[in-house]
């Protein structure tokens, strides 16, 4: 089949994630394409796959060990043997990766970027130079929503015109299998739901005062494991709620731990797209979400975020501002009342249904495809020395 032209699809590594996910589901979905072109994909790190691809995608497996060197000299050797018509990547170090493996060969690269890019590199001046320099010139960025195209139109340069907010896909048939199985972790009564690496942005430490200022019947289930872990172990306990809160870590097949939550709360600072929000409300299960950059309010509300003032509830439960504990316990004391509680699942379920496999899949290669029909000059790169790496994640 030597007139199919090779699409070639880049990302750190399979070993779990958010972003590795989404990839693995949009490989998934992206079978109607099969026959139009080869499907290629490049992991950059060789470590263990949480994962599967489909086997019709011819995988590449490098060895850059979380380092951006290799990286960059890796993937531009395989886009040099494999030669590409097009190449799309996942994440920052793969995206720098990405526009140094295409650079002067005439070709289209896209890049997703899977996080409100501000909030991801925070004070990291490299990093934040690096992809200053090399967003801009993709021919296509594929946002997960409206606020992370806002926020590299604002702070990165990237043109809006060069951009476009694609909605993860959330593969309903798959979660409600996961969600059918027996959880790994069973909590000693009825509860509500968080998960998320324990790290600054998730602000868990928002979501224990406003459980313990709800004071619901109700035990706390938090999913995730990180180096907070210890302050927030001891604000439980400075709290008075230890003996409430459960903090199992990272357990096997959190969808089943999820889908028996009486709800789900997300006090996130910031958010690329809120993955475990989505997959929640595919469960049935009504959710509180902190009204961050990015995507909750587009998820929750159908609006941006800076359109919405105060704490508002929403068909699926409720939106709340950042870092308002008040504003989160009400949420919660709201959102658990019956029927309210019951009506709210139903209704997150049904607008789950708007982030499909096949619509997103479709939205992709609708933007691959769009790149490959432009004109390209091989001159985008001509002004680029990588001369200090620093992106890493």
């Amino acid at each position: 089949m030597l007139h199919r032209k090779r699409i070639l699809f880049a990302i750190n590594s399979l070993a779990g994630g958010g972003a590795e996910r989404v990839l693995a589901t949009l490989l998934a979905g992206s079978e109607p394409w099969r026959a139009r072109y080869d499907i290629h994909l490049a992991l950059l790190d060789d470590e263990p796959r949480a994962y599967d691809v489909p086997e019709w995608v011819e995988l590449h497996q490098l060895d850059a060990r979380h380092k951006l060197l290799p990286s960059l000299t890796g993937l531009r050797a395989l886009a040099g043997r494999l030669k590409p018509h097009a190449t799309l990547s996942f994440l920052t170090r793969a995206n720098i990766a990405n526009a140094w493996a295409m650079a002067g060969r005439r070709r289209p690269w896209l890049i997703s970027e899977r996080v409100n890019t501000s909030a991801h590199l925070g004070s990291a001046v490299a990093a934040r130079a690096m992809v200053r320099l090399v967003y801009p010139r993709a021919a296509h960025v594929i946002a997960v929503s409206e606020g992370v195209v806002d926020d590299l139109a604002a702070h990165f340069g990237v043109a809006r015109s060069r951009m476009s907010a694609i909605a993860n896909p959330v593969d309903h048939r798959r979660i409600a299998e996961l969600a059918a199985e027996p959880p790994a972790f069973v909590p000693a009564g009825p509860y509500i739901a968080a998960a998320g690496r324990l790290v600054p942005n998730k602000n868990f430490p928002l979501l224990l005062r406003a459980y313990a200022q709800a004071a619901p019947p109700e035990r706390l289930v938090i999913l995730g494991e990180g180096p907070e872990r210890g302050a927030l172990e001891a604000l439980a306990a400075s709290l008075g709620i230890a003996g409430r809160v459960d903090m199992p870590g990272f357990v096997a097949n959190p969808f089943a731990v999820v889908a028996r939550a009486r709800a789900y709360a997300m006090p996130s600072n910031a958010e690329g797209f809120p993955n475990g929000l989505v997959e929640a409300m595919a469960c049935g299960v009504p959710v509180v979400a902190t009204n961050c950059a990015s995507g909750p309010s587009e998820i929750l509300a159908d609006r941006p975020r800076e359109t919405i003032s105060g704490g508002i509830d929403v068909d699926a439960g409720a939106l709340v501002p950042t870092d308002d504990v008040p504003s989160f316990a009400a949420a919660l004391r709201r959102l658990l009342a019956e029927p309210h509680r019951s009506e709210c699942g139903k209704r997150a379920r049904a607008r789950s249904l708007a982030y499909g496999v096949e619509q997103a899949a479709a939205n992709y290669w609708a933007r691959i495809e769009a790149a490959l029909a432009q004109p390209r000059t091989g001159t985008e790169f001509k002004d680029i020395a990588v001369s200090s790496p620093g992106v890493n994640s």
